[in-house]
């Protein structure tokens, strides 16, 4: 016996243009819609890093400044290291470098060092002591190389420190009055 014949139907297999252009245009809207997702985590990642140094840096340098500054018994701002260390004049304004003058409970005086500078190891600000015979040590630790500036100022007789962030932000911390 034969096989009886097959018929081919009257529709062929596969997609019509119709079906294939709705196919199209789904994938491409659901592209452009990841895209906007995307292009929209990075830029709040961008605005998340560029708060960061406000929000995480900036609060930790205040906590130490205040501290610090506040229980110094009066101070001199230096236009470099060199200046003081060659026992120039101190100035008033845009001063990267700030001796701390401390008084101890046995009458003696002590001083400490603040500097925005970069001693090889990169900028930022650094605490440095000064022994007692004057020699000024060599950075003991950073208290932050986040900060792109560092400018110590008085203004009104108040001690002032503004940061600048790596962003170009800026915080304005007042101080204690000058002894």
């Amino acid at each position: 016996m034969k096989a009886p014949f097959v018929r081919l139907s009257r529709f062929r297999r596969g997609y019509t243009l119709v079906e294939l252009s709705l196919a199209m245009m789904t994938g491409m809207m659901i592209a452009a819609m990841l895209l906007a997702i995307f292009n929209q985590q990075v830029a709040f990642l961008k605005i998340f890093s560029a708060q960061s140094f406000l929000t995480s840096e900036a609060p930790i340098i205040n906590n130490y400044l205040s501290k610090v500054i506040g229980s110094a018994e009066g101070y001199q701002l230096y236009p470099n290291m060199t200046t003081l260390q060659g026992g120039g004049s101190p100035v008033l304004e845009d001063a990267p470098v700030l001796l701390l003058l401390f008084k101890e409970p046995d009458g003696t005086s002590r001083a400490s060092i603040l500097s925005f500078e970069n001693p090889g190891t990169g900028d930022g600000l650094y605490f440095r002591r000064v022994t007692t015979n004057g020699t000024i040590s060599d950075p003991e630790w950073v208290l932050s190389k986040e900060v792109d500036a560092v400018n110590f100022y008085v203004q009104e007789g108040v001690l002032r420190v503004r940061l600048t962030g790596p962003n170009q932000e800026q915080i304005v911390y007042s101080g204690a009055q000058q002894l």
